[in-house]
């Protein structure tokens, strides 16, 4: 089966509720909406002007949509963002007037319990779809993120996760530790596979140095002192950790295993996201997320070059993850 079949097939048993703030100025987002809830991958709400979206499309009038500026528990979430918030310097009035702000209602949905997750960001930068979340709903000391990559490809059919391409932008070592724990774990409760961990740089077990180079050997050293059962390398060049005869040469005796890693995980954010950029568009693979790691309840952010098919893709990842939550 393929692969985003199979992930479709599986968020469609546990019926939750996804809320879409930007469907009422993207199209993609509603053609995407429209197949969820007819092949009944999950509940949606929709963010908007009831009578508007009907108008731009008839087949919303039998979905759940909520205007912030009517819907009868916005005073609620008003308080409850106040509340959140005032020791940030937040004031009564301001939490008014940022309620109305479709991604800060979505958000609040998501965190008081009327939807089980978010996916934003079809047409707004990162920062758009996760400050509110990260103001409101983050749960562990930094929230991380990975690109989900699928596709046929010279080295496998399998899925690989690449990390951290939306949030960290220079992780410490402990922090790329704790990034490559969070990813490998996802990836294996997504795909079903075994996760085998790279820590990538531009030097293969010493071959060269740097600051850099120092940053991801301690965060993989970390790693295998605290995850001895899972198959680990690092710090190695992207070769080797794809490549068997690569690794070979360069690792001779001293690797547990040959190339074949599925969990990339990247120095910095700069290079994980130039990576995944260029994989997906250059090899034609499909590139799904950011995928976020370390909410209390799943919100997802989508590259505003994403397709509807992306869009439909990640919605399944949320409800795994919303699954994962309760």
């Amino acid at each position: 089966m393929n692969f985003f079949k199979f992930l479709r097939k599986q968020a469609s048993k546990f019926k939750k509720t996804i809320v879409f703030p930007e469907v009422a100025f993207s199209d993609r987002v509603m053609k995407a909406v429209i197949y969820l809830k007819k092949h009944k991958i999950c509940d949606v709400i929709l963010i908007g002007d009831e009578s508007s979206l009907i108008m731009q499309n008839k087949d919303l009038k039998d979905y759940r949509i909520l205007n912030p500026k009517t819907f009868e528990k916005t005073a609620e979430m008003t308080d409850e963002l106040y509340n959140a918030r005032k020791h940030k310097g937040l004031t009564a009035a301001e939490a008014k007037e940022l309620i109305l702000d479709p991604f800060y209602f979505a958000t609040m949905l998501v965190k008081l319990g009327y939807a089980d997750g978010m996916v934003a960001g079809a047409e707004v930068p990162t920062a758009k779809t996760f400050r509110p979340a990260l103001q409101l709903l983050k749960e562990n000391e930094f929230v991380s993120s990975f690109m989900l990559i699928v596709g046929k490809n010279k080295l496998t059919d399998n899925p690989f996760a690449l990390a951290d391409c939306g949030l960290v932008v220079d992780p410490t070592s402990d922090e790329l530790c704790s990034i490559a724990e969070r990813t490998a774990y996802e990836y294996s409760r997504l795909t079903k596979n075994v996760p085998k961990v790279a820590f990538l740089s531009y030097s293969t077990t010493g071959s060269s140095k740097g600051v850099s180079v120092e940053k991801v050997k301690s965060a993989y050293d970390k790693f295998a002192r605290l995850h001895n059962d899972i198959d680990a390398q690092g710090e190695v060049q992207l070769d080797c950790a794809l490549l068997e005869n690569v690794a070979k040469t360069k690792l001779g005796d001293n690797a547990k295993y040959y190339g074949k890693n599925n969990v990339l995980i990247f120095p910095d954010l700069n290079s994980a996201n130039i990576c995944y950029k260029a994989i997906s568009y250059f090899g034609k693979l499909c590139a799904v997320g950011p995928i976020a790691v370390g909410f209390a309840k799943p919100v997802n952010d989508l590259s505003r070059g994403a397709t509807v098919e992306d869009i439909i893709n990640l919605t399944a990842i949320t409800v795994l993850q919303c699954k994962e939550k309760q």
